[in-house]
């Protein structure tokens, strides 16, 4: 109450203090940089990673591109070499005449190198950067590229597609922030009791979201998708305390002349029920920080930060904003769309039988729906991405025109003698879906000494600790295909060179593939472990939490086992987020009701009244609440042409229906068929359950 009481008392220095706050959160979030590159997110002590460092510090590369010239004269293709030759962290650019003199016809190159790097009417070089693929020095000079280059030209490549991805963001970004708020706004004015309360909720919201970006700041970096994703979700997440406290507040005021008072109350009772509703949200974010692939952590902290904080705004700044602008606030109430639900409730208890079957019968369906679409995500990063986009052009042309799919690169020890380096290129050659595999052997041939050449070539493709190879696949990114090809290619590899790394893009996906699948598992166990733990704590009960998540769990089921019956394919990132995300936001709804049904059965009510009572009483929370999360995250859905964002918002969205729904419906079925059981094994209730007999009895 001491808390309360200072809240009340230094509402101004509290309101001033925030004021102050958002300063140096605004700066912070201008100064943190934002990463694009999922696949720095790969463990560090993967072989691909491993192999991507050694390649910066043994060859100065990192990035890699292959630029597409059409319709262009070869002293044309020639001169636009060495103007991107010229532009800053372009390392290398290999093209015809850095083996041979343009006076020299190409045809004399041999045929299968001639066809693979020429078309009747395009040719193709290879640019090598000395930084990493999504440094920003990397993305500056791709776009001094496409700016020398012009429009009949074509560069492929990773950063490419991370400068393409950068510059859509910065775009939609604050449309996002901008729908969630117009779309959140319409739900509160709707379904709350007046006019003014949504528009300083946002205010009281926003300023949190602000100063949890801000604090981002320290982290030193986040993703595109934790900055996309995390007020548009802190939004939707937090509504409810902020909604909580207004309700609590106004029924204070029935009790209290003073409104300070009553204020003081409110706080004491909402703070006592946020915390341990927002536990349950925080540790669903926190089990994405167990990830290896460290996104998750990303996104985990980030969202669990903007939680906590949204809690401690909830206390602090929305009580001070609330007694500040009271008199204007009590006169723009009005009456709730949301009717009486006392006849609902009284006709789902009454069928209660009808749900029980609804339940046993969606479960198949949805578990097969569920383990179907886990194992039809895709990891092809392309495929977020609209079909214009200079990049996905890019591809295409080189897949259309060259027949090239995707470019590894393979670092063998530069003592692997000739003759085994060209025997492993030879079997390799043979490998499904290889289109060649280039290198200095296939450049010289056998005869030709390698002393011969020009620095250029030779600093190019071999280092004081590794030669370097170009591997050009004709097998997309992240397909079953190159998986398998991968695996072939490592296996001769290794045959010739323990030692050697195979690395690039695909590579990088397959272990990202490998590492998700195993997140996707531990995540998914973490968060159920951790937030059963808390409902038993929370309820003192041993068979509520199985009740409360097989519930929760079966809304994320059925909405993660839509897409496959849809026909929709989903990015890797969204199933593990979404598992998580759902059960911690929305397991909220049912402990809402099970405690008022607990209460009440405590009091001495039976089963079907107490069940009847916490329904009417919870619904209109958690239809506010549930539709709240859907009006913050779909707007976005429709809007976004990011399918990595859009297919997040769609799930977050509709999982906010399923759970309002099976909370409304299935979970009041279960308390009344499993009462007896609940009555034993939960603390409290077992001596009440017996009063309860001795009074009918009398």
């Amino acid at each position: 109450m001491r808390f309360a009481k200072a809240v009340v008392k230094c509402r101004i220095p509290i309101l001033i203090l925030t004021l102050i706050l958002l300063i140096p959160s605004v700066l912070g979030m201008i100064g943190t940089r934002i990463n694009y590159d999922m696949l720095t997110y790969l463990p560090e002590d993967m072989e691909t990673v491993i192999g991507q460092n050694e390649l910066m510090e043994d060859f100065d590369k990192g990035a890699f591109a292959f630029l597409i010239v059409e319709d262009m004269p070869n002293k044309d293709v020639a001169a636009l070499k060495e103007q991107i030759s010229e532009v800053d962290h372009v390392d290398t650019v290999l093209w015809y005449d850095s083996i041979a003199d343009l006076s020299v016809p190409m045809e004399l190159l041999p045929d299968k190198l001639y066809h693979e790097f020429n078309t009747e009417s395009a040719t193709m070089m290879a640019v090598f950067f000395d930084s990493s693929t999504s440094a920003d020095v990397t993305m500056d000079a791709v776009r001094q590229i496409r700016g020398i280059a012009g429009k009949q030209c074509f560069l492929s490549g990773l950063t490419a597609m991370v400068v393409d991805l950068k510059d859509l963001c910065e775009r939609e970004e604050p449309i996002y922030v901008g729908i969630a708020v117009a779309l959140a706004l319409v739900v509160m004015l709707l379904l709350l009791d007046n006019w003014l309360t949504p528009f300083v909720f946002l205010l009281s919201i926003g300023m949190m979201i602000l100063i949890n970006l801000g604090s981002n700041y320290f982290l030193g970096e986040i993703s595109y998708i934790t900055k996309a994703l995390s007020a548009v979700l802190q939004l939707a997440v937090t509504m409810d305390y902020s909604i909580f406290l207004w309700h609590s507040y106004n029924e204070q005021l029935t009790k209290h002349d003073d409104h300070k008072e009553a204020m003081a109350n409110a706080i004491r009772e909402t703070l006592t029920s946020i915390v341990g509703s927002s536990i349950t949200t925080v540790a669903g974010f926190i089990a994405l920080c167990f990830m290896s692939f460290t996104l998750g952590r990303d996104l985990g902290i980030v969202m669990a930060k903007g939680v906590i904080l949204g809690v401690i705004g909830c206390v602090t700044v929305l009580p001070a904003l609330i007694l500040v602008l009271d008199k204007p606030l009590q006169k723009a109430k009005h009456k709730s769309l949301i009717p009486n639900m006392r006849k609902f409730a009284k006709g789902t208890v009454k069928a209660f039988p009808v749900f029980l079957c609804l339940f046993v019968l969606l479960i198949p369906p949805a578990l097969y729906g569920y383990n179907r679409t886990n194992n039809e995500t895709y990891y092809n990063l392309a495929k977020s991405l609209p079909d214009d986009m200079e990049y996905v052009i890019a591809n295409s042309k080189l897949s259309e025109d060259f027949d090239i799919a995707s470019t590894h690169m393979l670092l063998v020890d530069k003592n692997l003698s000739p003759k085994s380096v060209r025997d492993m290129m030879k079997e390799m050659d043979e490998v499904d879906g290889v289109k060649y595999v280039l290198g200095l052997e296939s450049v010289i041939g056998p005869r030709v000494p390698e002393e011969v050449l020009p620095e250029s070539i030779t600093g190019l493709l071999k280092s004081d600790k590794w030669e370097l190879l170009l591997l050009n696949s004709e097998y997309p990114v992240a397909s079953d295909e190159v998986g398998a090809q991968i695996e072939s290619l490592n296996t001769i590899l290794k045959k010739y060179d323990p030692t050697g790394m195979l690395i690039g893009e695909a590579p990088c996906m397959k272990d990202m593939i490998d590492v998700t699948s195993h997140d996707f598992e531990v995540v998914n166990a973490i968060s159920i472990v951790a937030i059963f733990l808390i409902i038993a704590l929370v309820e003192r009960s041993a068979s509520l939490p199985f009740i409360l998540i097989s519930v929760i769990e079966l809304a994320i089921f059925i909405n993660l086992g839509l897409p496959h019956y849809l026909g929709q394919s989903l990015p890797f990132i969204a199933p593990i987020c979404i598992s998580t995300i759902q059960l911690g936001a929305t397991v909220d709804y049912a402990i809402l009701m099970t405690t008022r049904y607990k209460s009440e059965r405590i009091r001495g009510q039976d089963k079907k009244e107490a069940v009847r009572i916490a329904l009417t009483t919870s619904i209109p929370s958690i239809l506010v609440s549930g539709f709240g999360l859907f009006a913050a995250t779909f707007g976005v859905a429709l809007y976004s042409k990011i399918d990595m964002i859009s297919s997040i918002c769609m799930l977050l969205a509709r999982g906010a229906v399923i759970s309002m729904l099976c909370v409304i419906l299935i979970l009041p079925a279960l308390l009344l068929l499993l009462d007896k059981v609940i009555c034993v094994t939960t603390l409290g209730m077992k001596q009440k359950s017996k009063t309860e007999q001795e009074v009918l009895l009398k």
